[in-house]
C-alpha cells in the first residue's frame, strides 16, 4: 500500500468534513442525523476560514482519498518560563479509518505533525487521549499530564 503523507489545503475541505465526522460518530458511539447535518453546514466553513493558519491537517492519502488525519489547532497565549514562545498546540480529531488501521500510518502523522510544530515554534502540546490512542502518543513522546490544577470545562 503506498501512503502519502501531506497537509492538507482547502481542496481537500470535504474529505476533513467526513474524516471529521466519522471520528466524532466512533467517538460518541452514535451521530444523530441533526448532529451529523449541523455538522455538514458548520465544519467547511470552519475549515475555510482556518485551515492552514491556526489549524491544520495533518493527511495520509491512499487508494485515492484521505485514510488518517491529525488536526493541531493552535494557539498563541501570554509567554511564561514553561512557555517562552507563548505559541502551543492542541492535537484533536486523530482518526484512521478502520482498514488502514494497525499499519504505522497514525504513528507517522504524529511525528510528522510533531516536527511541523517544533518548525512553527510552539512549545507545548496537548491531547486527550483514548484508550486506543494512548499506546500511540505514548510512543511518539507525549506523557501523562500532571499539574497541580484541576482541568475544568463549562458549556456555554
Amino acid at each position: 500500500m503506498d501512503v502519502v503523507y501531506d497537509v492538507a489545503d482547502k481542496e481537500d475541505i470535504q474529505e476533513l468534513v467526513r474524516l471529521r465526522i466519522a471520528y466524532t460518530r466512533e467517538d460518541l458511539g452514535s451521530l444523530s442525523e441533526d448532529d451529523e447535518r449541523m455538522m455538514k453546514n458548520f465544519l467547511p466553513d470552519f475549515f475555510e476560514r482556518n485551515l492552514n493558519q491556526n489549524t491544520f491537517s495533518f493527511v495520509a492519502r491512499a487508494d485515492g482519498h484521505i485514510v488518517a488525519q491529525v488536526l493541531l489547532i493552535t494557539i498563541e497565549k501570554p509567554c511564561s518560563p514553561k512557555m517562552p514562545s507563548g505559541l502551543v498546540g492542541d492535537v484533536l480529531s486523530v482518526y484512521t479509518e478502520p482498514e488502514y488501521r494497525g499499519s504505522g500510518i497514525c504513528t507517522k502523522l504524529m511525528e510528522k505533525m510533531i516536527d511541523a510544530a517544533k518548525q512553527l515554534g510552539i512549545c507545548r502540546l496537548t491531547l486527550s487521549a483514548t484508550d486506543d490512542g494512548y499506546p500511540v502518543y505514548k510512543k511518539v513522546g507525549f506523557e501523562d499530564k500532571v499539574t497541580k490544577y484541576k482541568d475544568m470545562i463549562m458549556h456555554i
